[in-house]
């Protein structure tokens, strides 16, 4: 398995960047400088995060969220600790 994460990831089962054995490895992102927890997709080339904003939900019952565009860093967080 790489040491490099991948250019997009998705944590939505229905999306095509999805990938459960790179998630549950445990993927971190810092987001122009800052860690951020709550992102639900990445894309690195692009230069984005889709972020959850708040408990509310869609008519489809999928969090809402906000696309932002800055610098992203995706990292392993099990290479991070060790």
């Amino acid at each position: 398995m790489s040491d490099t994460p991948p250019d997009h990831l998705s944590i939505d089962p229905d999306s095509k960047f999805f990938n459960e054995e790179l998630l549950s490895r445990g993927i971190g992102i810092r987001f122009n400088g800052v860690e951020k927890t709550n992102v639900e997709e990445y894309s690195v080339t692009e230069g984005w995060i889709r972020v959850t904003v708040s408990k509310t939900v869609d008519r489809r019952g999928k969090p809402i969220g906000i696309k932002l565009k800055g610098k992203v860093e995706p990292y392993f967080k099990d290479k991070a600790e060790g």
